[in-house]
């Protein structure tokens, strides 16, 4: 109930007038079934936007750390993500793929909207990044089709480590709906799951028209900070 109480009545009538989302494609998300939405990731306000503007409801995989923070302000975005329906996923070990996967299949078998963000992090640069290959086991083990989504303009106005977004409008592109279903079966198959992953990212990559970077986020992320020369301070004078 509160999910629709924040999409109807809280939540989504503002971001609606703030943000005026120009929506493309809304006609490719099935009015019933099972299905996956996978999008790129450019910004923490993407965890409103999309949902606010689709007639259905989508259940996100959300990291785990949104449900851990410390303090008023930990307690009140953990309150916020349990009561949207967002379930945490620990994303930390070598497990947290498995555990994401089961999680992620879990809501397909109720028929519902799984959305997720094959990229695994927020883009730190705007360019779209290598996707992990979760997103197809789920989609040829569930044998359910998968809507690539473009938030675009979403990076401009929230860029990661900004904490309250510039009044700008966006817009938000689905494309249609990949069917794998010639895959079934495989989804063990190394070969299988990063060809269905890269076809995935390849249609993201066609709507949202971002660079390319055949590595992954995470990766890239922390080469360029372990590069970065170390931060000076000023010498305190006694």
């Amino acid at each position: 109930m509160f999910y629709y109480i924040l999409k109807y009545v809280v939540l989504g009538p503002v971001l609606r007038v703030l943000f005026r989302p120009r929506i493309e494609g809304l006609e490719n998300i099935p009015e019933d079934g099972a299905a996956i939405v996978a999008g790129n990731h450019l910004s923490f306000s993407d965890h409103f936007l999309m949902p606010a503007i689709l007639k259905r409801r989508i259940t996100f995989l959300a990291k785990a750390e949104y449900f851990t923070g410390p303090g008023i302000k930990g307690k009140l975005t953990a309150t916020f993500f349990r009561s949207a329906g967002q379930i945490p996923v620990d994303r930390s070990g070598k497990d947290a793929g498995q555990a994401a996967i089961r999680e992620g299949l879990g809501v397909l078998s109720k028929g519902e909207l799984l959305g997720i963000y094959p990229e695994g992090t927020r883009s730190h640069d705007g360019r779209l990044y290598k996707g992990k290959v979760g997103v197809a086991v789920m989609a040829i083990t569930a044998g359910v089709p998968v809507i690539p989504c473009a938030m675009l303009g979403t990076f401009e106005i929230q860029p990661p480590g900004q904490k309250l977004p510039k009044i700008k409008q966006v817009a938000i592109r689905f494309g249609e709906p990949l069917d794998f279903s010639r895959y079934a079966g495989l989804e063990n198959q190394k070969a299988a799951i990063r060809a269905v992953t890269d076809e995935i990212m390849y249609a993201i990559l066609e709507l949202s028209g971002q660079e390319y970077v055949d590595e992954y986020a995470a990766k890239v992320k922390a080469a360029e900070q372990e590069a970065a020369p170390p931060r000076k301070f000023p010498r305190l004078r006694r």
